[in-house]
């Protein structure tokens, strides 16, 4: 048993039924979540540039490209955290990081 004293509280729970820490027990929520304020940069898309070839969509970490129709569209600044991949992918400097 562990005992766990905590303001007055005196909680005995057997060792088996704790939670097992570092353990990612369930998919991820990000679409429920707008996490883009977390970014310090930004990337800016310049579609005179680009291409098309989508080499950024599979390296985006945070799925924050969207597809449609086999065309890639602006980002989705809601949940893009700035990492910069994208532009470091990009062969036709179609997208920058501010």
């Amino acid at each position: 048993m562990i005992e766990n004293r905590m303001e007055g509280i005196n909680e005995k729970s057997p060792w088996q039924d704790m939670t097992v820490g570092g353990v990612v027990l369930a998919g991820g929520n990000s679409v429920e979540f707008l996490t883009g304020d977390w970014r310090t940069q930004t990337p800016v898309w310049h579609p005179e540039k680009c291409k098309q070839c989508l080499m950024c969509f599979p390296y985006c970490p945070d799925s924050s490209i969207p597809v449609q129709d086999r065309k890639r569209l602006d980002f989705d600044l809601d949940h893009c955290k700035g990492c910069g991949i994208c532009a470091a992918v990009c062969p036709f400097d179609a997208i920058e990081i501010r």
